[in-house]
């Protein structure tokens, strides 16, 4: 059986994904997101994108970037 995590867009919807072998990159793709509009948060740091995912965590928060001028 393969482990999960909860991963939750702020102001969105939340979902359950697989970390064998996953990176927060894919837990972001997993949502629509990728590493240049969204950010990855586990207790509230953001985490490398290429970083496999922690283990122990039990959530993920995906954070939207605003960018702009």
């Amino acid at each position: 059986m393969s482990d999960t995590v909860t991963v939750r867009v702020v102001g969105g919807e939340a979902r359950k994904e697989p970390t064998d072998d996953a990176t927060d990159a894919d837990l972001l793709r997993a949502v629509g997101r990728g590493p240049h509009d969204a950010t990855a948060l586990v207790d509230d740091r953001p985490v490398p994108a290429d970083a496999a995912v922690d283990a122990g965590a039990d959530e993920v928060r995906v954070r939207r970037l605003v960018v702009g001028g």
